[in-house]
């Protein structure tokens, strides 16, 4: 489970990992795909994430190793993937993208809105939402950190 605020990193990681035959699952690239180029309303949104469970529960049940590129800004939406995969036996490991405000501001103008992994950022949104982020401890699993 890739993890941190928006520009933190986390999708060039987890491009990291698809380049090395993981499967990434991504709300942007769901959301690109479905002609949606801005943030799409909570229904939508409710309806990507049960379309993303069931495809990484496909995927988990066939042996594929997964990624999630999301942001599990919350420790609730973590607890709430951990609780989802616990039945298959799965105990997934969070990655922390530990990016500093300064990183993530000198990124948000790099993003066009081109593709689907490039959803232009304000500087004030991405401060909001550095603001947010509630980080993983160890406490909630397996853990690891990249700075």
């Amino acid at each position: 489970m890739m993890c941190g605020p928006g520009g933190a990193g986390k999708t060039t990681y987890a491009k990291g990992l698809e380049r090395e035959g993981w499967m990434r699952l991504s709300f942007e690239v769901e959301f690109w795909d479905r002609g949606m180029t801005t943030m799409p309303s909570a229904e939508v949104v409710a309806e990507v994430a049960a379309d993303l469970k069931a495809r990484l529960l496909r995927h988990v049940a066939a042996g594929n190793d997964v990624v999630l590129d999301f942001g599990f800004w919350f420790r609730r939406q973590r607890d709430e993937f951990r609780a989802l995969l616990a039945p298959q036996g799965i105990v997934p490991e969070t990655v922390y993208v530990a990016t500093s405000l300064e990183t993530i501001l000198s990124r948000v103008g790099e993003r066009h809105g081109r593709r689907p992994d490039d959803w232009p950022l304000t500087e004030q949104t991405a401060t909001e939402y550095f603001e947010r982020f509630e980080p993983p401890t160890p406490e909630e699993g397996p853990l690891e950190v990249v700075r």
